[in-house]
């Protein structure tokens, strides 16, 4: 006799990968996925037990596109210290109504996370107020407090739940330093996450340098400053035999040393955000703070350099740097404003903007805010194959709405596509089955 499994949901009608798919779930996980119509058949792969739908909740998802949920591997959830730009609860939910199942979140935090009693105190933050998800996973500080003179405790980091490490926003200059924080977060089987920046060339800094930075007179750091720690992080990464990620990418100097690393079978990763690709350093012609950001906005050329390694795979990843700032910290001169621009609330439909202009397919967004940066940090995805976990989102690709602080989630709402007309947004996120939002 077949053995039956009861589902718990039963998602009718969703667009999947351009195919229309009838999504059932059981006990947290994918039970099966057919063809809209064909009723619930058996899985495709495993034990080959129905599916039985009398007491599933049903929903008719039709008109709507289904994605896994995603994996943001680059935020800043400010808390504990700094919890009037965000704190964990309110960047949880950013991420929760972008779609987002797992946010990875750095550790320049006041105090810094190079503590594991911090960690612990995070991921235990995020299970009270969300505990159903979306999942908090920090990424540990590279050296203590972030100053890159004295390696962090990355065994006990790891062992409290860091995923990774890195010393964002503080780039480590002593490569003799970089290449231990390599080496034993390789022990500990993670991966070290660089800002890629050169602290010399890019000291006093507030913009590109460039045509637009001397039109207004504004001090600006060179993309080779970029490049400069991208070749850096390439050769040791090709001697070392190990890897290291690249973070939020943002000129064709690295893009192109990138690409050089890869035919060679360098083990290097890379992730640019969707503001590089879509917004260039005339955004700051006006002296606007909420363009101001590290690594800064680049030229036209530059985009459309990342646009082609976003969709041919030189860069590996999307990720917001979601990195929220308060009204008054923005409302200043540009050279007196902090870098950072929000992302969660918008990325998706950032994304989705790319996908309806035919510069990437939803198996691109898929491929890039799901299944890369589940494989580079080592957390589980949804391939809707049966028994994957039944984490999704169902997107409307038609809604329109305008980014305002009324449309945001997160506490901080200094992104330069403030009041600006959005297309795709999302429904609703499902995590472990669990309506989440």
């Amino acid at each position: 006799m077949t053995a039956t499994t009861s589902a718990s949901l039963f998602l009718r009608n969703a667009r999947l990968l351009g195919r229309m798919v009838d999504v059932a779930v059981a006990d947290g996980r994918i039970a099966s996925v057919t063809d809209s119509g064909a009723g619930c058949a058996p899985p495709v792969t495993g034990a080959g037990s129905g599916v039985a739908l009398e007491d599933a909740h049903t929903i008719d998802a039709r008109g709507m596109v289904l994605f896994p949920a995603f994996i943001d591997a680059h935020t800043h959830m400010r808390e504990p210290g700094q919890e009037y730009k965000e704190d964990i609860a309110s960047g949880l939910a950013a991420a929760a109504h972008g779609g987002f199942g797992a946010v990875l979140c750095m550790a320049n935090t006041k105090p810094v996370n190079d503590d594991a009693s911090i960690t612990r105190d995070m991921i235990d933050t995020a299970r009270r107020h969300w505990p159903h998800g979306p999942r908090l996973h920090p990424i540990g500080a590279a050296t203590v407090g972030l100053k890159g003179t004295e390696l962090a405790p990355l065994a006990e980091l790891a062992e409290a739940g860091c995923v990774a490490f890195s010393n964002d926003g503080a780039p480590v200059p002593d490569t003799e330093m970089f290449r231990r924080c390599v080496e034993y977060a390789a022990d500990q089987g993670k991966v070290v996450i660089d800002h890629c920046e050169d602290p010399y060339l890019a000291k006093g800094a507030h913009m590109n340098e460039g045509e637009t930075s001397g039109r207004i007179g504004v001090k600006g750091q060179p993309d080779i400053g970029e490049a400069l720690h991208v070749a850096r992080d390439i050769l040791l990464a090709d001697y070392l035999k190990l890897p290291i990620h690249l973070a939020h990418i943002s000129c064709r100097r690295s893009v192109e040393l990138i690409a050089w690393a890869k035919q060679r079978g360098v083990p290097v990763t890379a992730e640019t955000c969707p503001h590089y690709l879509l917004l260039t350093d005339k955004e700051l012609l006006g002296y606007d703070t909420k363009a101001k950001v590290n690594p800064p906005l680049r030229t036209d050329d530059d985009v459309a350099a990342l646009r082609e390694a976003v969709r041919t795979g030189v860069i590996d990843i999307l990720a917001t740097d979601h990195a929220p700032h308060a009204a008054h910290e923005k409302e200043t001169p540009l050279d007196e404003a902090p870098n950072g621009i929000t992302g969660l609330d918008t990325a998706v439909a950032l994304s989705w903007g790319l996908v309806r202009d035919g510069l990437l397919t939803e198996a691109d967004m898929v491929r890039l805010w799901a299944v890369e940066p589940g494989k580079i940090f080592g957390l589980p995805v949804n391939g809707f194959s049966v028994g994957d976990p039944a984490d999704f989102f169902l997107l409307d690709p038609e809604e329109k709405w305008v980014v305002s602080r009324e449309t945001m989630h997160s506490k901080s709402c200094n992104t330069p596509f403030l009041g600006k007309e959005l297309v795709g947004r999302v429904k609703g996120l499902w995590l472990g089955g669990v309506k989440v939002v």
